[in-house]
């Protein structure tokens, strides 16, 4: 059932986002060579219990850190590790942050030094569609008018939508109704209603949109080996334009 949270909610739900999207650029300006992955994982998380947050994704269906760090061909849910961060690596960087009864969502790909032109492309395609998606995010639309805009744009640019994975609606739980597909036709799922709050995260691949599941049952990769690259925030449906509960103005590339 989809929930439309209330004024109190919506300002808890604010909280929450705020601290997360804060996440997520420390997590940025740690993004460089010679850096191990949990070495980011750690410092993240200590920073977001220094808000008085717990991270949203530690033992979350038993996932053992608090930081998703995926590089390169690793589209989501890589594990951090002793894996040591290299020149012309692209590193997205997926954070949750729960605080007051509410989570907050959010997720960029960043540059590791310097990177190839066609991995920058990548990113801000990845970016840009998220920002063509919620050009819909608004009271009145239906669900499937976000997914149609996001896919349009990221095929127009030569890239591939995954289709096993979506965003969600997010709130008093990690993952709520409805599912936000990266991909569709116009006009579907349910109305958008003012109230709702929906994490919208396009994960793009630079080949095709096949995936490879790994064996530690959460790294996801491409199939054919190219980069991939993840872009989220937590959107509020108001009576006018959506409010990006993950402010993400110091995460863009």
């Amino acid at each position: 059932m989809i929930t439309l949270k209330s004024p109190h909610e919506i300002e808890l739900m604010r909280r929450a986002g705020k601290i997360t999207a804060a996440a997520r650029a420390y997590a940025q300006g740690l993004v460089r060579p010679g850096v191990t992955t949990q070495e980011i994982n750690s410092a993240v998380e200590h920073f977001i219990r220094k808000q008085g947050a717990v991270p949203s994704f530690l033992h979350y269906n038993g996932y053992p850190a608090s930081v998703c760090i995926s590089v390169n061909d690793e589209i989501i849910h890589g594990i951090p590790g002793k894996r040591v961060l290299q020149e012309g690596d692209i590193v997205s960087v997926d954070v949750g942050a729960f605080i007051g009864g509410f989570h907050g969502d959010c997720a960029g790909t960043y540059p590791c030094g310097q990177v190839s032109d066609e991995a920058l492309r990548l990113i801000r395609v990845t970016q840009q569609s998220f920002f063509e998606g919620i050009k819909y995010a608004r009271e009145g639309y239906r669900l499937s008018d976000i997914s149609a805009a996001v896919q349009a744009y990221v095929e127009a640019n030569g890239f591939s939508v995954v289709r096993e994975y979506v965003g969600h609606g997010i709130g008093h739980q990690m993952h709520e109704a409805p599912e936000v597909p990266n991909y569709g036709k116009p006009g579907h799922g349910p109305r958008l209603l003012r109230g709702m709050t929906i994490a919208v995260e396009p994960m793009v691949n630079a080949g095709t949109a096949a995936i490879r599941q790994m064996p530690d049952g959460w790294t996801v990769r491409t199939a054919d080996g190219k980069n991939a690259a993840h872009y989220e925030n937590t959107v509020l449906i108001t009576d006018g334009e959506p409010e990006l509960l993950t402010d993400p103005e110091k995460s863009l590339v």
